[in-house]
C-alpha cells in the first residue's frame, strides 16, 4: 500500500467532529447577535454619560479637592450627581412619580417621549428601507421639508369637509415626500449619480426653495405678515389627539405603527421585499437572476422618500398648529439615520431605537430643569451610542462575548424538520 493510500484510509477512519449541541448555538446568537450589541451599547452610552456629568459637576469637583482626607463625601456626591440626573431623566420621559398621586400627571412624560418618538420611527423607517437596499438615505431633511410644504399648504389654505380634509393633506403629502425621493432613485438609475451627493445637494434645494415660498405672498406665507412663516392650519386637517386633549400624543403615533407593520411584511413577506433584500445583498447577482435593479432603486426610493414625508406630515399637522416653518424639521432627518443604525435597518428594532430616542429628547428638559445638566449631554449619549453600534467588535471584546455562526438558523431547515417527525 502506498502512503498515498495510507493518508486516504487513514482520513477515511478518522472520526468526524461532532457538531456542538443546538442550545449552545442558540446561547452564542442570544449573547453575541446584533440585539445584545445595540443592548450594550446603549448601556456604555450611559456610562460615558454618567462619566461626563461626573467630570461636569462643581459638588464632586469641590469634594475631590479634599478626597484623600474624606474620599466618601467624593463618592456621594458623584451617586448623587448621576443617580439625580439619570433619575430626572426617567422622570421626564417615562413616569413622574413625584406626581404618582395624579396618575394624568404621571404618565405625561411617556406621551411626550412617544410624540417625539413619532416622527423619528417614521424618518428612520425610510432611512432603514434605503440601507436594506444598498442606498445611504441623508436627504431626510429635504424630503421631511416637501412633505410639510405639501401637505402644510392643503392644511393651511385648501379649505375642505372635516375627514376629507385631514387625508388628502396626509396624501399629499406622503406624494411629496415620495416625488422628493423617487428623484434620488431616478438619478441613481438613469445616469449612476451617487446617492449620498444626490439626496445632500436635495436638502439645500428643499430649504432654500421652502424658505423662498415662505417669503412669497400667495405662496407658502400667511397673508398680511412679513414673517416666513404658513398660516395656521385649519382645525379640519389637524391631526386628532388620541389620548385626551391635555396631551400631545395624536393620530400620527397609529399611523407609524401601521407604516412599521407594513415595512415589515414588505421585507420580509412579500416579492417586492424580496427584490430588495437581493439587489442590497448584491446588485450584480441580483441582475444575473433577472431582478431589474435600476427599477428597484426607483421604487425603494419612492417608498422610503413617503416614509420620511410621513415625519414631515406629522411636524406640520400634528401638534404644529402654528403654521410651518423652514426649520421644522429640527434635524429630524439625520436623527433618523442613527435610529436606524441603532435599529439594525430593522422595522422593530427602528420602532423601538425612534422610541429610544424621543424619551431622551423628552427627559432631557426635566433634567435640565431640574439638576441644572446641560441638554448636550443626551446629545453626547446618542452619539456614543452610534460609535458603538457601528464597531460590533469593540463592544464584544469589552464584554467578551461570542461572535455569532453566520450560517445558524434560528429554525432548522425543512427537510431536518421532516426527518424529526417521521422518526
Amino acid at each position: 500500500m502506498t502512503s498515498t493510500d495510507q493518508t486516504t484510509a487513514g482520513a477515511a477512519a478518522a472520526p468526524e467532529t461532532p457538531a456542538p449541541p443546538r442550545q449552545n448555538q442558540i446561547l452564542k446568537e442570544i449573547f453575541g447577535g446584533s440585539a445584545m450589541i445595540s443592548f450594550l451599547a446603549i448601556i456604555l452610552a450611559l456610562i460615558f454619560g454618567g462619566l461626563l456629568i461626573v467630570l461636569t459637576d462643581p459638588v464632586v469637583q469641590q469634594t475631590s479637592a479634599y478626597f484623600f482626607s474624606r474620599p466618601g463625601d467624593t463618592f456621594v456626591a458623584i451617586a448623587e450627581a448621576v443617580g439625580g440626573a439619570y433619575a430626572a431623566l426617567f422622570r421626564g420621559s417615562v413616569f413622574n412619580y413625584l406626581r404618582a398621586d395624579e396618575f394624568g400627571a404621571a404618565i405625561r412624560p411617556l406621551t411626550e417621549s412617544l410624540t417625539n418618538a413619532t416622527p423619528l420611527i417614521a424618518a428612520g423607517l425610510g432611512v432603514a428601507l434605503a440601507f436594506r437596499v444598498g442606498l445611504f438615505n441623508i436627504g431626510g431633511r429635504g424630503q421631511i421639508l416637501i412633505a410639510a410644504a405639501a401637505a402644510g399648504y392643503v392644511g393651511a389654505y385648501v379649505p375642505m369637509p372635516p375627514v376629507i380634509h385631514l387625508i388628502v393633506a396626509l396624501v399629499v403629502g406622503l406624494i411629496g415626500g415620495a416625488l422628493w425621493g423617487g428623484l434620488v432613485g431616478l438619478l441613481k438609475a438613469r445616469t449612476g449619480a451617487h446617492e449620498v451627493i444626490v439626496t445632500i445637494m436635495l436638502n439645500y434645494i428643499a430649504f432654500y426653495l421652502i424658505s423662498f415660498l415662505l417669503r412669497t405672498p400667495g405662496a407658502l406665507q400667511a397673508p398680511g405678515q412679513s414673517n416666513p412663516r404658513s398660516g395656521p392650519m385649519l382645525e379640519t386637517a389637524v391631526f386628532p389627539k388620541i389620548a385626551g386633549e391635555e396631551y400631545n400624543l395624536n393620530i400620527g403615533f397609529i399611523l407609524v405603527i401601521v407604516a412599521t407593520i407594513y415595512v415589515w411584511y414588505l421585507l420580509n413577506r412579500s416579492a417586492m421585499g424580496f427584490q430588495f433584500r437581493a439587489v442590497g445583498e448584491n446588485p450584480h447577482a441580483a441582475r444575473v437572476a433577472g431582478i431589474n435593479v435600476e427599477r428597484t432603486y426607483i421604487t425603494v426610493m419612492v417608498i422610503a422618500g413617503a416614509l420620511v414625508g410621513l415625519a414631515g406630515v406629522q411636524q406640520a399637522l400634528g401638534n404644529f398648529t402654528g403654521g410651518i416653518a423652514a426649520g421644522l424639521d429640527a434635524g429630524i432627518g439625520f436623527d433618523a439615520i442613527t435610529v436606524a443604525l441603532l435599529g439594525r435597518s430593522k422595522p422593530i428594532g427602528v420602532f423601538f431605537a425612534g422610541i429610544l430616542f424621543g424619551a431622551l429628547k423628552a427627559g432631557a428638559v426635566t433634567m435640565q430643569a431640574a439638576e441644572g445638566i446641560p441638554v448636550d449631554i443626551v446629545l453626547v449619549v446618542q452619539s456614543f451610542i452610534v460609535l458603538f453600534i457601528a464597531a460590533p467588535p469593540l463592544v464584544r471584546a469589552l464584554f467578551r462575548l461570542p461572535t455569532p455562526d453566520p450560517l445558524f438558523h434560528w429554525r432548522k431547515p425543512q427537510l431536518a424538520r421532516k426527518a424529526e417527525v417521521t422518526k
